[in-house]
């Protein structure tokens, strides 16, 4: 087990165990484990994207960390999301596959990194119907990012949008990722959108990838699973995806939930590294009265332990275990807390 067996040890590197720091005269860079083969990223051609033809009209763009959808009908483009590190390549890659406008621009959610490039087409492309779920018209008209143009049409649950020959149905299942984050499916091409949910060949982004909602998140992989798809598009790094690699995550996910769970649980009792009683008086001797320090320290042992345990697993298998597999654990631990009710020491007395 490659935490370590005593509390002062731990207060001292909480760092994962596999991170070798190289220091040159200025910084200290980590270095983390080689990334799987199943990580690898696709090539870019000249122009600085990639494009991957579903068939049936539908295409996915990426710059390598990002991906933007769009289907081609035959009167005009569907374009789902417009991350800004793609920016006008967007544009450049529906001009090189047709000479048909871009006329509704879908977005999968509120957040920048995904839709800021979205002033972008619309100056290209002014006539363009946005359509996003309500949640997100209430985002974005609280922020007023003019790079988010506000959605010119919303929903609730459920919208069918028909244009010519292809149908894309969207839908809202609840807060995952955030409120107001759809799933996006092409039928004609068994092609499923859902982004910030699932990254195929990695673990997620920081913070189970800035969750809002664990419990969503978690039953998005099920509802995800229950689509006919064939390909899959998460919107981050740069190959789409397959059923396996949903699949795939939602075991990380589970293991990653049973090992924070135990170790939880575990602090309840005498377990020599995970007792809550030693780690508190611990923390308590050298900060008196501070309340946030003892809980920090608590909570640094347990994350720690659920990482490491969980990395030992999924080291190799998956790309990042030992880049974002403390912060994931931070955010499990939390959600089992508040959300789940496993409180360990800290339950009803």
């Amino acid at each position: 087990m490659r935490i370590a067996s005593t509390f002062g040890a731990v207060l001292c590197c909480l760092f994962y165990s596999k991170i070798a720091a190289q220091t040159n005269t200025t910084t200290a860079v980590p270095t983390y484990l080689p990334i799987p083969s199943s990580a690898a990223s696709v090539p870019l051609n000249a122009a600085g994207y990639a494009l991957e033809d579903f068939g049936n009209g539908a295409f996915m763009v990426t710059e390598g960390v990002y991906q933007a959808l769009f289907i081609v009908s035959t009167t005009g483009i569907v374009l789902v999301d417009a991350p800004p590190t793609i920016g006008r390549k967007i544009l450049f890659a529906i001009g090189n596959t047709t000479h048909l406008p871009v006329t509704h621009l879908i977005y999968s959610h509120s957040h920048a990194d995904h839709i800021g490039g979205a002033s972008l087409i619309t100056a290209a492309y002014p006539n363009a119907t946005i359509i996003a779920h309500a949640n997100t018209f209430t985002q974005l008209n609280l922020t007023g990012d003019p790079s988010r143009p506000l959605p010119t049409k919303t929903f609730q649950d459920e919208y069918k949008l028909r244009v010519a020959n292809h149908t894309l149905q969207l839908s809202y299942k609840g807060i995952n990722h955030v409120p107001g984050n759809i799933f996006i499916y092409h039928s004609a091409s068994k092609t499923l959108m859902l982004v910030d949910i699932v990254f195929p060949g990695w673990v997620p982004f920081d913070r189970l990838g800035e969750v809002s909602y664990v419990p969503g998140f978690i039953k998005a992989h099920d509802q995800i699973l229950a689509y006919d798809f064939l390909h899959y598009i998460g919107g981050h790094l740069s190959r789409s995806g397959i059923r396996d690699d949903v699949q795939t995550q939602k075991n990380y996910v589970t293991d990653l939930f049973g090992n924070c769970k135990s170790a939880i649980e575990a602090s309840a009792t005498d377990d020599p590294v995970l007792g809550a009683e030693k780690i508190v008086e611990a923390a308590l001797a050298a900060n008196p009265g501070n309340s946030w320090a003892e809980f920090r320290a608590y909570l640094d042992v347990v994350n720690n332990y659920c990482a490491n345990v969980t990395g030992e697993i999924w080291d190799g298998v998956l790309a990042g275990v030992d880049v974002f597999g403390e912060s994931n654990a931070n955010v499990m631990v939390e959600s089992l807390r508040i959300d789940y009710g496993v409180l360990g020491p800290f339950g009803a007395m």
